[in-house]
């Protein structure tokens, strides 16, 4: 499969899953620079850049010749992005940068990646509760008001 396909696969399975859980989700213009999706909450109090990173299966991610240049603070890391059953890793900026590998070719040229013994780690596994909750905390308090059990007898 092309690897266009691939991203695109994985970038719209990301969407899914945000989408599931509650976030307004929006894909960027691809190659653009940048965050590749944005999720935002129903009031867009809180809007989360996304990288998102498809790989046909558990392979380094490129990052490029500069760390300075990663933008997003929310990484999503998808493994066999082509298949039914596709497998995220949910990473800050900050920890892609700290786990990242520096690599250099024969010619000098400095690349980084990410290892997959650095991302494909249980911590990271499906773990979108580290995005926290699209919910407004006042709407989370109103939900809760109304399931809560009534304490008259």
């Amino acid at each position: 499969m092309r690897h266009q396909l691939t991203g695109n696969a994985g970038l719209y399975h990301v969407a899914r899953e945000l989408s599931r859980r509650g976030w307004h989700v929006m894909p960027t213009v691809r190659n653009a620079r940048g965050a590749d999706l944005y999720a935002a909450s129903d009031d867009e109090s809180r809007v989360l850049p996304i990288q998102s990173k498809a790989l046909s299966k558990k392979d380094p991610v490129p990052l490029g010749g500069s760390l300075d240049t990663l933008r997003s603070d929310w990484w999503v890391v998808t493994i066999n992005a082509n298949t039914a059953v596709p497998t995220c890793y949910v990473l800050t900026k900050d920890e892609v940068k700290a786990a990242a590998h520096r690599g250099m070719s024969a010619t000098g040229t400095v690349s980084y990646w990410l290892q997959p013994k650095s991302y494909a780690l249980p911590q990271y596994q499906e773990a979108w509760d580290r995005l926290g909750s699209p919910a407004a905390p006042e709407a989370f308090e109103t939900q809760t008001a109304a399931v809560a059990p009534s304490s008259k007898g």
